[in-house]
């Protein structure tokens, strides 16, 4: 267990960060599902706002450190190729 004053405030920074960041990942999560939603409805207009909304959700985790850089960008990359074979369909 921490016993030195830098290693408790540690622990306590970690829980505050843990925190935000878990509810940071929710966000991004939540805009994800929203815009499966939107596609399975066949909604184009609805999915290119949702695709717009979880671009930018996913852009600004990966700027906070929550998600990796190519993870967002791998992420990005198969919304943008499911919104355009919807669009084609």
């Amino acid at each position: 267990m921490a016993n030195t004053p830098g290693s408790k405030k540690a622990v306590r920074k970690i829980a505050r960060r843990t925190e935000v960041n878990t509810a940071r990942r929710s966000r991004v999560r939540t805009y994800l599902r929203k815009f499966d939603e939107a596609l399975t409805s066949g909604d184009a207009a609805a999915a290119k706002d949702a695709f717009a909304k979880a671009q930018s959700e996913l852009m600004r985790a990966v700027t906070k450190g929550v998600v990796h850089k190519n993870t967002g960008s791998r992420k990005v990359s198969r919304l943008a190729a499911q919104l355009k074979k919807m669009a084609a369909a």
